[in-house]
């Protein structure tokens, strides 16, 4: 039994911001935001007309019409993007799966922050190796952008975060459909970072009230900027280079087979390290500094960015790679054969 990825969709705001407007903001030298931070420009949501459930319904469309799969005919419809979403504690899995008419699917969530595609994938992969389910679609939105602090250079590294949505259709054992065979994973977690990165205000702890709005707590904050910066710079690479090295080995492969590798955004230098790393050319990745960070839909974006260029060919090793804060790093490797 194989699970084949079928389709992919990818939707955007309008909108964009440019460096020089993140720089203007920020007061951060244009020459920092674009060229070291490596954001040119990124999609943002200015209206409630682009929300992150908008935003996954119209991916969601997308990658079903790439799939040619009707959604009446999903077993399951999974969302692993942003919690900060269109309500709080709310499902927006099923609110998807009802506005695209998916009626024969149950609606599930899960979270890995920024390292939430290539677990989905995995995870769902189980389920579908299982006989317990036959066609699933994922869907990711970020909209984390709004909680973003300019002002606050502690909170630099988010500067990055644009808006958007990514759906992926995951099947199994549909050869003549299927754009690539989902092959092995890999994952690992340092919990040591769990408190590094929060929005102080709005769950159990400081429930929101006119005083966390009045005390600015819901941005995301850094409480020691400069303690994990430092914690992260010695792992990290590391960690990126151990499981992608893990997921290749699961599957047969190693760094020697690897010809696209979709990452996750980060700055502009350590993009370029992991790849020399990796042994990847210029067209063997796609950094993201037209969109910047979109959490679990990076992956997405640079696999569609790629495709469009026609850098992808059938037999050609492809891995999902991702972190995300908490921090968990992880791979999924995939066959291309669309």
């Amino acid at each position: 039994m194989t699970v084949h990825l079928t389709g992919i969709g990818t939707a955007l705001p309008e909108e964009t911001v440019g460096g020089a407007d993140i720089a203007e903001r920020s007061g951060i030298p244009r020459e920092v935001v674009v060229e070291k931070m490596g954001i040119r420009r990124k999609h943002v949501c200015r209206n409630g007309d682009e929300q992150p459930s908008d935003l996954c319904v119209a991916a969601a469309e997308e990658a079903l019409a790439d799939a040619d799969c009707d959604a009446e005919n999903l077993d399951a419809v999974r969302y692993h993007g942003s919690e900060f979403k269109d309500y709080v504690v709310w499902s927006l899995a099923a609110d998807v799966a009802e506005r695209i008419g998916a009626t024969d699917a149950y609606a599930a969530e899960s979270y890995a922050l920024c390292a939430g595609a290539p677990i989905a994938i995995r995870e769902t992969k189980a389920q579908l190796e299982a006989d317990a389910l036959d066609r699933v679609l994922l869907v990711a939105a970020s909209r984390e952008e709004d909680l973003v602090d300019y002002d606050d250079p502690d909170t630099s590294f988010t500067f990055n975060f644009g808006s958007g949505a990514s759906a992926m259709v995951l099947e199994r054992d549909a050869p003549d459909r299927a754009l690539a065979t989902v092959r092995e994973s890999a994952a690992l977690t340092d919990g040591s970072f769990s408190r590094d990165v929060v929005m102080p205000a709005g769950g159990t702890r400081h429930p929101p009230s006119r005083e966390t709005v009045d005390a600015d707590m819901h941005s995301l904050r850094v409480p020691d900027h400069e303690s994990m910066k430092e914690r992260l710079g010695d792992v990290s690479l590391a960690n990126f280079l151990d499981v992608a090295d893990t997921a290749l080995d699961r599957s047969g492969l190693d760094r020697a087979a690897l010809d696209f590798a979709a990452i996750t955004h980060m700055k502009r230098s350590f993009h370029a390290y992991l790849c020399d790393e990796l042994g990847l050319d210029e067209d063997e990745q796609y950094y993201l500094d037209d969109y910047g960070h979109v959490q679990s839909v990076d992956q997405a974006l640079a696999t569609d960015e790629a495709r469009s260029r026609g850098w992808l060919s059938t037999g050609d090793t492809v891995v999902f790679l991702a972190a995300g804060t908490g921090y968990t790093w992880a791979a999924t490797v995939l066959e291309w054969r669309g």
